[in-house]
């Protein structure tokens, strides 16, 4: 006799993923600070400057001021 019956398939528990936000918000705190790390270092040297200058002027013209 042979056993007819299909197979039961096991039950997995849930994977626990309480931490993976916790992960995401330190990652996400990590590239926020190397950006406005960057972003500080390029607008206080001469480059920042000629670009802020730059930009203003721009928004002038666009405006009709300058």
């Amino acid at each position: 006799m042979t056993d007819t019956t299909t197979p039961v398939p096991l039950r997995r528990r849930p994977h626990d993923e309480r931490g993976i936000t916790t992960a995401e918000y330190a990652v996400g705190t990590a590239a926020g600070a190397g950006l406005a790390g960057l972003l500080y270092k390029l607008l206080t040297g001469g480059f920042g400057d000629k670009l802020l200058k730059t930009l203003f002027d721009h928004v002038l013209g666009l405006l009709g001021i300058g």
